[in-house]
């Protein structure tokens, strides 16, 4: 506050009466900020109709005008605040503690600030037997209710902004803050942000891919697999045999294109968001460019952080709080009322928890119910009679996982949303912005584990927990799935890349056709409406009178909106909720499918357009929200970004071939010996294989004979699996505990490096420019100035 600390409320109320008044002139509006549906009852003494209008009398009680239009079987209530609703509004926002920077104290408050006092006032307003609007609406005594769009300025966002014309047009942000509110301008804000971000990473992903394809025939580890004569052991249980490795040609080609050496700086690239690019053939020259690469760690979210601190300045909400306008609107509600106090409950909170982790335990267990379906799916599909499923039983098998894995996240998705607003009423939360909190926290954690659990088995246990020829783990008698022949990522690629293919592209085009399907079903009659009005009009010019619209003016424009897609809450943060899980599938497991970004920055080039048109043409106005952050949105990216970290990092080190390449080549490989004749990765592959020994009889009892016959009718005498075991004794060898060493101190090295690099240039990077602190600073002093000024004529003019 910006009074002194003994001065009385009573003066403060004398100072707000004074000769220089808060609201110098304010005209009565002529436009409805809110319109309420309900059924047309004809019998005045129908239970319906009785709550109906004790509804409405509570909210004129309140100053609210009310205006009553009949249109067909329907009863429409335009809602208007009344001018002593608003200076009580804007005189409290005067005396608050963060919310008195606000631009709305001088002038008349807009049509956003008036629409989000209707709405918390409809939503907390009782009738004599205690049931609210949502009560109401649930036993249809009032069908829906809506905020109206403003024809000028829609006219003007539709032409700026909300056209597919415009989808390479920069975004006119403060035009939105203006109509939609500060959180609707601050998500565009963001999406527009982190969709110019996206362009290095679509650049460096799509290099990588490249060199990858430049080096497609020339790669000395392709050429070893593709001119291989080595037999490896049958892949599943009775049908499929011995088969040569030399098989794999087009897969490890294939595979090279998001697993090569290129991959590895990529990772590291998108855990930390910086620019550079690595020499593949060089491992040297990539460590020394990983140092370089963390300085720029956390970029993305501190700059984000100074765009949103300029933004928020400019609109004078850099103080807001969204607790302390709710306790406002709560005055205006009902000055009798009294704060929802903070409390805790310890039982509470354990039963959250435990409801918490039992419905995480059921995602995992879902998670696990897929990765049964591929065992089972892909030895059942191998002793089909198509021959091509035959042959390519296990890529079919995780291609049906992946479609029915984004068929449970459509599922689930619904069922996370209602038990996270189960959790938050078990709560009781005091404030809807806590509720807002507590919700997005919930609701992000199990779409994530959702999301992420299927991969992160195929990312880290797939083809490690299988065992062995003679040995192998087995589910209900049916085997582990081994990895693809290609390696352990294809796998990994296959999921990621079918899960966000199905994801973006189903969801954008539901999200765009139902609303369009619907306004364009609803067209008619907006059109029967739109010529009645517009004789009235006519009539209104030729008599030279400009007065309020008549009921039929009115009326077509409650009925057009009334005919759009409905909004709520969930809008705004479903969009919100897709946007943070695509930022979770560009930089979590990238690694495997280096085109994420790309793909994510077309999607986001068209989503943009696609939401604007959504929300401007298809779909009911918003509720704007006045807001200074993303709010908790900010903490779960930066959670994202240490996970991102943490999961390159296992990728580099655990699921890439990069540590047994690198040990391979300065421990056991041909330059580690001494010779400059051949390539350092020469026989790289051979000794990553083992030997299992078919007359050994664990070896023997796990495959029938005829499948250790080959193609040309030779019984063969031993196979090879993908391990560093002794052909012995099948035990590990000391090269296996040498690899897995390094990698443990590799994951380690990495990850402590980075995080302290992040925490450097977090400290490193203000989150606020110094022309921010400057300006606040300045206004600080003119308002104080302004105020002693008022004082002094104050007691002048009593004097």
């Amino acid at each position: 506050m910006f009074f002194k600390e003994n001065m009385e409320l009573g003066d403060i109320r004398k100072d707000f009466h004074s000769t220089e008044p808060l609201l110098t002139s304010m005209p009565t509006c002529t436009t409805f900020d809110y319109v309420l549906v309900g059924y047309k009852v004809s019998d005045v003494t129908d239970q319906k109709a009785l709550k109906q209008n004790a509804f409405i009398q509570q909210l004129e009680k309140k100053k609210i005008t009310v205006t009553r239009i009949v249109y067909d079987d329907k009863m429409f209530f335009g809602l208007r605040a009344s001018n002593d609703m608003l200076q009580d509004y804007q005189y409290l926002l005067k005396v608050s503690d963060s919310c008195n920077w606000c631009g709305d104290l001088r002038g008349r408050p807009p049509q956003t600030t008036r629409i989000r006092i209707i709405h918390f006032i409809l939503h907390h307003t009782y009738i004599s037997n205690g049931e609210n609007l949502k009560e109401l609406l649930t036993k249809d005594v009032f069908e829906t209710m809506f905020c109206l769009h403003e024809k000028e300025t829609r006219t003007k966002l539709k032409k700026k902004w909300a056209r597919w014309s415009a989808v390479c047009k920069g975004q006119p942000i403060t035009d939105i803050q203006g109509y939609f509110g500060e959180k609707v301008a601050l998500y565009y804000l963001w999406l527009g942000w982190y969709t110019k971000l996206l362009i290095p990473a679509a650049a460096v992903g799509v290099v990588v891919f490249l060199y990858g394809l430049a080096f497609f025939n020339t790669n000395p580890l392709i050429k070893e697999v593709c001119q291989s004569s080595i037999i490896m052991c049958p892949r599943c249980d009775k049908r499929c045999t011995v088969w040569q490795l030399s098989e794999t040609c087009t897969y490890a080609k294939v595979s090279h294109l998001f697993d090569n050496e290129g991959t590895v700086a990529f990772a590291m690239f998108m855990a930390i968001w910086g620019e550079c690019l690595m020499n593949g053939d060089n491992y040297m020259f990539i460590m020394f460019n990983w140092l370089h690469l963390c300085l720029t760690a956390t970029l993305f979210l501190e700059l984000w952080k100074r765009t949103r601190s300029r933004h928020v300045s400019q609109w004078k909400v850099y103080d807001w709080s969204e607790d302390e306008e709710e306790l406002i609107m709560e005055i205006l509600n009902d000055p009798n009322c009294m704060p929802k106090k903070f409390r805790h409950s310890y039982l509470r909170s354990t039963v959250v928890l435990i409801l918490v982790t039992l419905m995480l335990m059921l995602i995992i267990l879902l998670a696990q119910a897929l990765v049964v379906f591929r065992v089972v799916a892909a030895p059942l599909m191998s002793e089909g009679n198509w021959e091509f499923m035959r042959d390519h039983a296990n890529t079919v098998a995780i291609m049906f996982g992946a479609v029915l894995h984004y068929l449970t996240i459509q599922i689930m998705t619904r069922v996370n949303r209602w038990v996270s607003l189960k959790l938050c009423d078990i709560e009781k939360t005091n404030s809807f912005a806590a509720t807002e909190r507590s919700f997005t926290v919930k609701m992000f954690t199990f779409q994530f584990f959702t999301l992420f659990s299927s991969l992160f088995y195929v990312a880290f246990f797939l083809g490690r927990i299988n065992g062995r020829p003679g040995d192998y783990a087995r589910i209900a008698g049916w085997r582990l799935e081994e990895c693809h022949p290609s390696g352990c990522l294809t796998d990994l690629f296959i999921q990621m890349a079918i899960i966000m293919l199905l994801k973006q592209t189903l969801n954008n085009i539901f999200e765009f056709s139902v609303p369009w399907v619907k306004t364009r079903l609803s067209r008619s009659t907006a059109k029967r409406l739109q010529r009645k009005c517009g004789q009235c009009y006519r009539k209104a010019f030729r008599d030279g009178q400009r007065a309020e619209p008549c009921d039929i003016c009115n009326l077509q424009d409650w009925v057009s909106n009334y005919h759009l897609d409905n909004t709520d809450f969930f809008s705004l943060f479903n969009e919100f909720l897709e946007m943070v899980v695509q930022f979770s599938f560009t930089t979590i497991f990238v690694a495997a499918f280096p085109l994420a970004p790309l793909l994510a920055l077309i999607n986001n080039i068209f989503e943009i357009r696609l939401d604007a048109i959504k929300m401007v043409r298809l779909e009911r106005r918003i509720v704007p929200r006045k807001t200074n952050d993303i709010g908790v949105w900010t903490k779960v990216l930066e959670v994202i970004g240490v996970l991102a970290v943490i999961a390159n990092g296992l990728v580099i080190g655990v699921s890439s071939d990069f540590i047994p390449r690198l040990v391979y080549r300065y421990r056991y490989g041909p330059c580690a010996n001494g010779s400059s004749l051949t390539h350092c990765m020469q026989g790289y592959i051979n000794d990553t294989l083992s030997t299992a020994v078919v007359s050994h009889v664990a070896v023997r009892n796990d495959f029938l004979p005829n499948q250790l016959i080959t193609d040309k009718g030779f019984n063969v005498t031993q196979c090879s699996y993908r391990d560093y075991r002794s052909d012995e004794d099948y035990t590990l060898t000391a090269q296996f505990w040498l690899v897995l060493a390094v990698r443990f101190a590799f994951v380690i090295l990495f990850e402590h490096v980075v995080v302290v690099c992040k925490f450097i240039a977090a400290w490193f990077v203000p989150d606020n420019p110094l022309q921010v602190k400057n300006d606040r600073l300045l206004d600080k002093m003119a308002r104080l100035k302004h105020e002693l000024e008022k004082i002094k004529r104050s007691k002048s003019t009593e004097v």
